[in-house]
């Protein structure tokens, strides 16, 4: 994109060079570093992946915030166009004018070319306030959606109650953003031990819970309840209470006749088929995972499908 290139290197005295801060696409992460670039009063400017046009790595509405200083964090690719963004985003603060940039398919200019073959487009909008950062990091606090309202013609960045997947909305680009994903892991077992150790690894917030004391924690919409126990009648009231509840996955360990066991126990509980048809028994994505480290990747990737798939706002 000479056009833009040039219009960089007419101000490149002015701006410091892109450095990554750290590592992350976690959007909490995101808008944290850039609300906390704005309280210490620097100027910062937050990079949104607003259209993609055949193949991309990250999905609308993912971002980066940039600081004054050059330092940087989020994706908005695989890491091939993060620099030239991040140049792009000072540029937008230095100017104080917000600006939209394409690379790959679709651009005008001479471009990076994209690795997986297709076409993004960017909105690059100078922080003006902390104030819709805030609010989405309160929001998400609380275990509810949140979202940001973008509109490029006016500049403008508000909180907003999300009522769609992130994309464009009118005048306005929205983005979503869902609490974390929360795993109740419940067992007495080597199974819930490597299976807590992986999803922590996979960065989700965990509570292992062994039966001795009740759940700590609200199970809600963007809450998976996984059952690694031996004992059909220990597992009895945190599966009622899964059932009660509205988690987005329910999953349960045993065999295709101990799930038999564990369904005719709680028809006569009173629970209806459409109730027990929720729980995933056997659980995983592989069947016969006959090693606790099998079994844990197997059911957090069937949790991590389950959560890349569910559709329904909270």
């Amino acid at each position: 994109m000479l056009q833009q290139f040039s219009c960089i290197a007419q101000t490149s005295q002015a701006h410091a060079s892109p450095e990554q801060a750290f590592l992350t696409d976690d959007s909490v992460e995101i808008l944290r570093f850039a609300a906390d670039a704005l309280k210490l009063g620097m100027a910062a400017a937050l990079v949104t992946l607003t259209e993609i046009r055949g193949g991309a790595p990250r999905p609308l509405g993912a971002q980066m915030a940039v600081r004054e200083d050059g330092l940087y964090c989020g994706f908005v690719s695989g890491g091939c166009i993060e620099s030239a963004a991040a140049f792009e985003a000072l540029a937008v603060i230095s100017s104080g004018q917000d600006r939209t940039v394409i690379y790959g398919e679709g651009s005008p200019w001479f471009d990076i070319v994209l690795p997986c073959g297709g076409g993004i487009t960017l909105s690059i909008h100078k922080l003006r306030s902390a104030q819709p950062l805030l609010s989405v990091l309160n929001t998400l606090e609380q275990r509810r959606c949140a979202g940001l309202a973008y509109n490029p013609q006016s500049q403008t960045l508000r909180s907003l109650f999300p009522t769609r997947e992130s994309g464009l909305n009118g005048a306005d680009f929205e983005v979503r953003y869902r609490p974390r994903t929360r795993l109740v892991i419940c067992g007495r077992s080597v199974e819930a031990q490597a299976a807590a150790r992986v999803a922590q690894a996979a960065g989700y917030e965990v509570h292992l819970n062994d039966f001795r004391l009740p759940i700590p924690v609200q199970i809600d919409a963007d809450t998976a309840v996984i059952l690694l126990d031996h004992d059909l009648d220990r597992e009895l009231p945190v599966l009622q209470a899964a059932l009660a509840a509205t988690p987005f996955y329910i999953g349960a360990l045993g065999s295709r006749k101990t799930h038999g066991r564990r369904v005719q126990k709680l028809h006569e509980l009173g629970w209806r088929a459409q109730d027990t048809d929720r729980i995933k028994a056997p659980i995983g994505i592989f069947p016969k995972a006959r090693d606790a480290n099998s079994l844990a990747l197997s059911v957090l990737a069937d949790v991590a499908a389950a959560r890349l798939s569910g559709t329904a706002f909270s």
